[in-house]
């Protein structure tokens, strides 16, 4: 096996404000975590090209794109929650070519690739909010079709907000298998990732959300995950998995009420790369949302853990789930409405 991560100092440009969640310098923190932990031996570092205007282009409008190049020009504001710094078009655009350059190492002997500064799902074509300027998840999905004629991509996203922008822009597209995980759109931003949207026209049963209550814990999260994601999985069969493994559901988090704990994003990262193994040898994972600085970085290192199958992984006590029945009805609503499409 062999692994690769892609990563630039200026990654840790990508900051918000120090009163803004999304503070800088979380993927500086994360590689020297790894150095402490004696891990980054086990990954060849690159250092990616920012995406050019043609590469966003294939995702985002140009309109949109250049409403971003004026805005880092000027400073300013994307939405109500995402301020706009100077040189943000920069810092984007190097995320996105992070995404893409990750993406690559997979067809040049490498079977995980992770980009720390990746994961920004809530950017649609034309608009944008939740801290995204690009969609790096679709900007990597593209420029792999174009450059390895690539058929079956499977989004595997975790992050506990739903990626809207990334159904938004293949929601009727049956190449693309769009699974998330996330917490129920009804009581946390952006408030879409209902279970019954399930694609459009020919890609119904392409794009699979699972909505989860708040006080949701990691043992209803684990054993829905195995319920679901091995087998449609399997059955899609992909040429490549993007697994986006926000950590943001841990339940020290501040922006959302999910109570998942350290050793499952181990869990998690371990079934992913496994099916991985079994499917298509070709993992690209980004790293996603999680805004309690302290947390977070220790959960991206059990993420870390789970790809190499080490036993090094953090632990702690878990949180009893606040109404498993709630969660079981969630997958059963899920379960019969992909019955049509997936045998579960």
């Amino acid at each position: 096996m062999k692994q690769a991560i892609v990563y630039h100092e200026d990654y840790n440009k990508y900051d918000l404000g120090t009163d803004h969640p999304l503070i800088g310098d979380k993927p500086k923190k994360i590689m020297s975590y790894l150095k402490e932990k004696n891990m980054i031996s086990d990954f060849q570092v690159f250092t990616p090209r920012k995406a050019t205007e043609a590469d966003l282009l294939k995702v985002h409008t140009p309109t949109y794109v250049e409403h971003i190049k004026k805005l880092s020009q000027t400073g300013g504001w994307l939405s109500e929650d995402t301020p706009a710094p100077k040189g943000i078009f920069e810092v984007a655009s190097l995320a996105a070519g992070g995404s893409m350059c990750a993406g690559e190492k997979l067809f040049e002997g490498f079977q995980i690739a992770v980009n720390p500064l990746g994961g920004f799902h809530h950017a649609s074509k034309g608009h944008s909010s939740g801290f995204c300027f690009f969609n790096d998840i679709a900007i990597a999905v593209e420029y792999l079709r174009a450059h390895h004629h690539l058929k079956r991509f499977m989004i595997i996203d975790v992050d506990v907000h739903h990626g809207n922008g990334t159904q938004d822009i293949y929601i009727d597209d049956r190449t693309v298998l769009n699974l998330s995980f996330h917490q129920d759109g009804r009581t946390l931003y952006p408030g879409t990732g209902n279970v019954e949207t399930l694609g459009r026209d020919d890609a119904a049963g392409y794009t699979i959300n699972l909505p989860f209550p708040p006080g949701t814990g990691s043992v209803s999260y684990l054993n829905v995950f195995k319920e679901i994601v091995p087998p449609v999985t399997r059955q899609f069969k992909p040429d490549i998995i993007l697994y986006q493994s926000g950590v943001d559901t841990h339940h020290a988090d501040p922006l959302a009420d999910l109570n998942l704990t350290y050793q499952t994003y181990y869990l998690l990262a371990k079934q992913v790369a496994d099916l991985s193994k079994e499917t298509c040898q070709k993992l690209l994972v980004l790293l996603g949302g999680g805004y309690n600085s302290i947390a977070c970085v220790k959960s991206y290192y059990n993420v870390f853990c789970g790809l190499l199958g080490k036993q090094e992984y953090l632990e702690e006590e878990d949180i009893p789930d606040t109404d498993p029945e709630a969660v079981r009805h969630v997958v059963s609503q899920l379960k019969a409405s992909l019955n049509e499409y997936w045998m579960l």
